[in-house]
């Protein structure tokens, strides 16, 4: 049988195009895969250069990580340390601005007295993590002693973890960790990566700097949120922040802020003449990374790589259970350095799919996925449950069925690993939330007094309770007639309520 030369043409032409189509895809998998590499590489790259950074740095004089400046060099680009001649110091350059004023002296004060054990834990947490930071921030084109901020913060440590809930080297809370592209789920928590939660607070950094002018502005609204000092620039009229520190609108925390930072960057770039030259920094951060798949056990796998979890988890913080986010083909793991080998030699090719999970009963009927994710404090991420036994979070369950939990065998739900399902807020916070729950009640129920007749002076020790009870007043109107004060804070001795 002939086949017409249109034919032949139209079956070249397909062959040709799938033929393009199929070299197209394998370049966009190189392309992908380069990429990949390049990702996986960066994180590598960082601590490398760290360390090679420190190899001739003089630790009794300056913290490794921040900023090495010549005074030879000198371009009007960083700043002098003026005022503080007299102390004979071994630096006076910094690249952020830092001043030598009482404030600063206060806190230089607490570092060399009260305050020197913290100071000297930090710093030996900061041969761990400093340089790290400190390239990291240099080469997202920030200033490198921005490192006394997160010594500042959280004296360095990857698992610090503040009344408010926030978390990390830079304390990120979780609104602003995910605003910057830190994943926060019930399985990671990347506040905790000193690499992703530095890359995060330079981008937060960068945005602050850019919207007030100022490092030291800029630091007041990482503490204290740019909305409340823009806010505090508006009122009093000024874009400087010693200025705005007079006021009694910023709080007492971020007026403190600024000028510990510049006395961490004072002393820590001063060792030796501050008496810290005798200091044990933690060795730098030193790892390899390998590909593991997604729901990996950590436990069983340690084992297999003769490690300590301990180990595992020191290396990868991020990482809050007993295996790896299920829901990722793959993660990547940082191992200590030199065993990649041993990986490959025992571990590469065997399975250590979690499959150790603790099982509960269904005891009663009419329970759902949900009433279980409540009894083991998973609710706030039902999605744990139903993932690990594929049911609806509400699906209605049998008596007698049984349950997957994500807690391993043999471990206790107390396990420190768990801590954060378990802690229970501070009484502050529990107070104010009851307050606003009660203020959200009186509103919906409450009478408001439209034109008051009769006052009510506030004494000390008086409560919104006392006074209703006093003059006779419901609560609710009491509440709503005086909402001008309430919406902003609770009673004070001296503020003047409605209560006719």
């Amino acid at each position: 049988m002939k086949i017409s030369k249109a034919i032949l043409t139209q079956i070249f032409l397909s062959t040709f195009l799938l033929s393009c189509s199929n070299l197209k895809q394998v370049e966009k998998k190189e392309v992908v895969e380069s990429k990949e590499e390049e990702v996986l590489s960066k994180h590598l790259t960082w601590a490398n250069d760290a360390r090679d950074s420190i190899a001739n740095f003089d630790t009794n004089t300056s913290m490794a990580g921040s900023a090495e400046i010549n005074p030879a060099d000198y371009d009007g680009k960083t700043y002098f340390l003026y005022g503080a001649e007299h102390l004979k110091l071994d630096n006076y350059y910094f690249d952020i601005p830092v001043v030598y004023n009482a404030a600063t002296k206060k806190w230089i004060n607490y570092f060399l007295t009260r305050g020197r054990g913290f100071f000297e834990r930090y710093s030996a947490r900061g041969g761990r993590y400093a340089p790290l930071l400190g390239k990291i921030l240099e080469d997202n084109g920030l200033p490198r002693d921005l490192i006394f901020l997160a010594m500042a913060e959280s004296g360095f440590q990857t698992k610090a973890k503040s009344w408010a809930r926030a978390v990390g080297p830079w304390q990120f809370m979780p609104y602003t960790g995910k605003r910057f592209g830190l994943k926060i789920d019930w399985y990671v928590d990347e506040r905790r990566d000193p690499f992703k939660a530095t890359v995060a607070a330079s981008k937060y950094l960068k945005k602050l700097y850019s919207e007030f002018g100022s490092w030291e502005l800029a630091a007041a609204a990482y503490n204290a949120g740019e909305g409340k000092v823009g806010r505090a620039i508006r009122r009093y009229k000024t874009e400087n922040f010693w200025n705005l520190r007079k006021g009694r609108y910023l709080k007492p925390e971020t007026k403190n802020y600024v000028p510990k930072i510049m006395a961490l960057a004072i002393i820590g770039k001063n060792l030796k003449v501050f008496g810290f030259n005798e200091i044990d920094f933690h060795d730098p951060i030193d790892f390899e990374e390998i590909e593991v798949p997604g729901g990996t056990d950590l436990v069983d796998f340690s084992k297999d790589m003769g490690l300590d979890l301990e180990d595992i988890q020191y290396l990868n913080p991020e990482i809050l259970r007993w295996f790896t986010p299920p829901a990722q083909d793959k993660y990547t793991l940082r191992i200590p350095a030199g065993l990649k080998d041993t990986y490959t030699a025992c571990c590469a090719g065997k399975d250590y799919k979690a499959i150790a999970f603790q099982k509960y009963k269904i005891r009663g009927n009419r329970t759902s996925l949900n009433d279980v994710a409540r009894k083991f404090k998973i609710k706030k991420s039902p999605y744990v449950l139903s993932s690990l036994n594929d049911i609806r979070a509400n699906k209605n369950l049998k008596k007698g069925s049984e349950i997957l939990l994500p807690f391993r065998e043999g471990q206790s739900r107390k396990n420190a690993m768990y801590a954060d399902l378990y802690e229970k807020p501070r009484k502050v916070v529990v107070r104010r939330k009851n307050y606003r729950k009660r203020l959200r009640v009186a509103k919906s129920r409450g009478t408001r007094i439209v034109n008051p007749s009769k006052w009510y002076v506030v004494r000390r020790g008086d409560s919104l309770w006392s006074v209703a009870r006093k003059t006779k007043t419901n609560l609710d109107t009491l509440i709503v007639s005086n909402l001008s004060i309430l919406n902003r804070r609770q009673i004070r001795a001296g503020d003047k309520l409605a209560i006719r």
